[in-house]
């Protein structure tokens, strides 16, 4: 294809995450013709783009990132008013999963453009079809908080959910993610750790959170990093199973931290957990 035989819009460009043979001969196609090159990092695409043998022909790449797409954005809406074509590519994967893009597309749909994707390799779900957990429903949630409170939480509000939880995670902070998902979500929930995929060093672990837990302690990961944890049980457990388990955890850690992993233990609502556990306590008392 040659360079301005596109119609005119934006063109979201997925790319490789790991093995650069895994672009499509439409995206190279695209990248070949856009007016304009647009990527979250410009050195990683011109590089993808001298593997395959795709010519700037006096392009310019546009950086469009996170940290600039304010600045960014109105030279690339004003390429689209004046009805050029233009290619936007993430650093690895899709536009948008867990990568920059959102205002751009909501900019140029706003304005009546063209959207258009051009699909490709995916972490979420590569991982997916190696892990061996179920797929027929999952839940994407991207990069859990930086912080143990913050990440509590949001694993708190996932733990009921009966969907395959997919979340990204970095090799620094695997350890301490999968101990919170251990208080919270209980020790025995199955979870698959899948890194570098695609990749020469491509790993997948398999096992309970505390299976993975031990793993990663004893042999630190590296490589970008999908943790993919089954769904939460579909059985409504027995009151006496969950008050068995509050008092057994109640003295062993906080009562926070004991309605964490009983709500993740059994799927329930963390505040119901709270007000039973508040209740057995004063008996205790």
């Amino acid at each position: 294809m040659d360079k301005g035989d596109l119609q005119p819009g934006l063109y979201l460009i997925s790319t490789p995450i790991g093995n650069a043979r895994d672009i499509t001969l439409r995206a190279m196609d695209t990248l070949a013709g856009a007016d304009v090159l647009a990527a979250e990092d410009t050195r990683t695409l011109r590089r993808l783009m001298e593997i395959h043998g795709i010519a700037l022909n006096g392009r310019k790449i546009v950086a469009y990132h996170d940290h600039n797409a304010q600045s960014a954005r109105p030279g690339l809406m004003k390429a689209l008013a004046e009805g050029r074509s233009v290619a936007y590519a993430s650093d690895a994967g899709t536009p948008l999963v867990a990568d920059p893009g959102f205002g751009l597309v909501r900019s140029a749909r706003e304005e009546g453009y063209s959207v258009t994707a051009v699909p490709g390799a995916s972490a979420a779900l590569a991982a997916l079809t190696v892990a061996g957990l179920p797929t027929d429903r999952f839940l994407f949630q991207g990069f859990l908080p930086a912080k143990s409170g913050a990440r509590r939480a949001v694993l708190t509000d996932l733990s009921a959910i009966h969907a395959t939880l997919v979340i990204y995670e970095s090799p620094h902070r695997i350890a301490a993610t999968l101990d919170d998902a251990v208080t919270v979500l209980g020790p025995d929930r199955q979870a698959a750790l899948c890194r570098e995929l695609t990749k020469k060093f491509e790993e997948t672990r398999l096992g309970s959170l505390a299976d993975l837990a031990r793993s990663v302690a004893d042999d630190p990961p590296r490589g970008e990093i999908v943790l993919l944890i089954e769904p939460a049980p579909d059985t409504a457990p027995e009151p006496g199973d969950v008050d068995d388990d509050i008092r057994e955890l109640l003295g062993s850690m906080t009562l926070k931290e004991a309605v964490a992993r009983v709500a993740g233990m059994h799927g329930l609502k963390r505040r119901d957990v709270y007000q039973r556990a508040l209740a057995l306590r004063d008996d205790a008392e």
